[in-house]
């Protein structure tokens, strides 16, 4: 679908990446998903937004002198109104890690971590809505919280957007309710995560997974998880060749 309204409170709305190679990253995933990239120029850093047709898909940049992280995705959850966010944030046993600033005209951003240590960053939209592309191949198709205490990341996020936890029969996942909108999922990890910290996961859509998975390997990426079998599609986990982590997942055709 094709989102063309700003997404309510606590929904999955933006995702981006910073890595330390921009040019082999948007090489890399435009023949993974197909991008076409738009730089914002030098006002914003040289930030690409991503595309499919013409609209807005995920964003990148580079990483910038100073920020010793490793490449990675971050998800961004919608925010009304980012100050009493972040600030209920903290209430409820977060961490803020970026205090809202202002990005242009686009928005006003943030990045927390929930009480469990899984970091995800906030956007009360302006101009800039999120992804306008949603559950097609190429744009985000689902979002969790993968963490050792998911009853702890089911309150916070619960408390802080107004959302239920649903626990998914014979499984340690829960879905997070808006009414009867399923919003994201949160996943309890076992010993077989042994290592992995928490972190937020995010779905980009593909036609077949496993073709895609053959152009990953082709260029230059890795398939961290083989691709497996869900009831809500085939999918996979890949990492890009900096590193970054993001998952694929099956779409139905249309």
């Amino acid at each position: 679908m094709i989102r063309t309204t700003v997404n309510p409170r606590g929904y999955p709305t933006w995702i981006d990446l910073v890595t330390s190679d921009l040019e082999g990253a948007k090489r890399f995933y435009q023949q993974i998903f197909g991008w076409e990239y738009v730089d914002t120029g030098a006002d914003f850093g040289h930030y690409n937004m991503a595309h499919i047709g013409g609209h807005n898909a995920a964003g990148m940049n580079t990483l910038q002198p100073g920020q010793e992280m490793p490449p990675a995705w971050t998800i961004y959850l919608a925010s009304a109104d980012i100050d009493a966010d972040v600030a209920r944030v903290r209430e409820l046993g977060g961490q803020v890690y970026f205090e809202p600033m202002t990005v242009g005209d686009s928005g006003r951003m943030a990045v927390c971590a929930d009480p469990t240590g899984a970091a995800f960053g906030l956007w009360q939209a302006i101009n800039h809505i999120g992804a306008a592309i949603e559950g097609e191949p190429g744009g985000m198709v689902w979002c969790e919280v993968n963490t050792p205490d998911a009853a702890a990341a089911c309150d916070f996020y619960g408390k802080l957007f107004a959302l239920t936890p649903q626990k998914m029969e014979g499984m340690e996942y829960f879905i997070m309710h808006h009414g009867d909108e399923m919003v994201s999922g949160v996943l309890q990890m076992d010993a077989q995560w042994e290592g992995i910290p928490p972190h937020w996961m995010g779905y980009f859509g593909v036609e077949n997974t496993d073709a895609t998975l053959e152009k990953v390997v082709a260029c230059g990426g890795k398939v961290t998880v083989p691709a497996f079998d869900t009831p809500y599609g085939r999918m996979a986990v890949i990492s890009d060749p900096a590193g970054a982590v993001i998952s694929i997942a099956q779409v139905p055709a249309a």
